[in-house]
């Protein structure tokens, strides 16, 4: 019974302390309701009744508007712990009171900001878990081979005349692509950070593109295969870093190259309006529909065997991707299997 007794007690003071916060405004009030009431009646010996009243009156409303209050604080506390417990799976569940619409607007606002950047979070390390896989698998499979040559040539291979040099260029061949790893993982890393620098400025398209095709048509001929470059106008210029769009070029070329066993390569440049269309266009094995949204994504390969043995690193073309835009531009892609692929891109003039 003391219990009880002592729960309502309780329960009485803290609605009544909860609606303490409008004190200033209960007195304020009750302090013009009398001088008018008086002014009114001009009889000051109602003065003790009337404040006796006013203060059972006040009591009673406080009480109620803490009640309230208290209600209202205790939906919002079960909704925030909810949220904190993971109970909710849409925000269309969190229900407030209709004096908390407002307020319910804005928790479901930030529970689904929230939601999202749990999701990102998630997604970001599922990518860095795939991204250390990656390149765990990708430093792997050098630092093994050449490995397994030093070995070989230790244990007395280096001796035999008919193997040496050619265990020898083999491991060679693997440092090369080793440190053409590390060179786009330093590269990539740097771009998606922000701390890779730009330098943009206008220059002639033709100088570079000139540059990229005779500077990579040995390799082209080594597979009996034309590179072609068809030449813009002379004093056409565009707008970019030219170091970092060598780069790009350089990496659709060679790509092209790799995936083209006859026929040709070309390389030229479209003008558009404002813009200049710059295009690498091959005859290769092209790539097949589904794989197309893919191909820019960090380590993808169609076929990992074929890009490796040829020293494919697999992040080439997100390193392009990045460079371009970082232009403010974006690769476009279109293929057909078995009859070429043509990757072009948009430049300022």
């Amino acid at each position: 019974m003391l219990d009880t007794d002592s729960n309502t007690t309780n329960k009485f003071l803290s609605h009544l302390a909860s609606s303490l916060v409008y004190y200033r405004e209960f007195l304020i009030f009750n302090i013009l309701f009398i001088i008018i009431i008086l002014l009114f009646t001009q009889d000051f010996s109602l003065l003790p009744s009337l404040v006796i009243s006013i203060l059972i009156i006040d009591i009673s409303a406080l009480y109620l508007i803490g009640r309230r209050r208290n209600k209202e604080l205790d939906e919002i506390k079960t909704i925030i712990n909810n949220i904190r417990k993971n109970k909710y799976n849409s925000e269309e569940e969190i229900q407030l009171g209709s004096n908390l619409l407002a307020l319910q607007k804005a928790i479901k606002k930030m529970f689904k900001k929230e939601k999202s950047d749990i999701e990102y979070l998630q997604r970001l390390q599922k990518m860095r878990s795939q991204f250390l896989a990656n390149v765990s698998h990708e430093l792997r499979t050098p630092i093994f081979a050449i490995q397994g040559y030093v070995e070989t040539l230790l244990n007395g291979a280096v001796h035999d005349n008919n193997v040496n040099k050619h265990f020898l260029e083999k491991a060679n061949q693997h440092t090369v692509s080793l440190s053409n790893l590390l060179n786009d993982l330093i590269d990539i890393s740097m771009i998606e950070s922000g701390e890779m620098r730009m330098s943009f400025r206008y220059f002639k398209i033709n100088d570079l593109l000139n540059q990229v095709v005779q500077e990579n048509r040995q390799i082209a001929e080594d597979k009996n295969l034309e590179l072609i470059y068809v030449s813009a106008r002379e004093d056409l210029q565009v707008f970019g870093d030219k170091d970092k769009l060598k780069q790009v070029l350089v990496n659709l070329v060679l790509n092209s190259i790799k995936y083209t066993e006859k026929g040709k390569i070309e390389v030229l440049v479209e003008e558009e309006g404002k813009h200049a269309k710059i295009i690498v266009r091959d005859t290769g094995i092209g790539i097949p529909e589904n794989y197309l949204d893919r191909i820019f994504e960090r380590f993808f390969r169609i076929d990992k065997a074929r890009s490796r043995s040829q020293g494919g690193t697999g992040l080439g073309l997100a390193i392009v991707k990045h460079i371009i835009e970082a232009h403010n531009s974006k690769v476009v892609v279109t293929s057909k299997e078995g009859e070429g692929s043509e990757f072009s891109f948009l430049l300022k003039k």
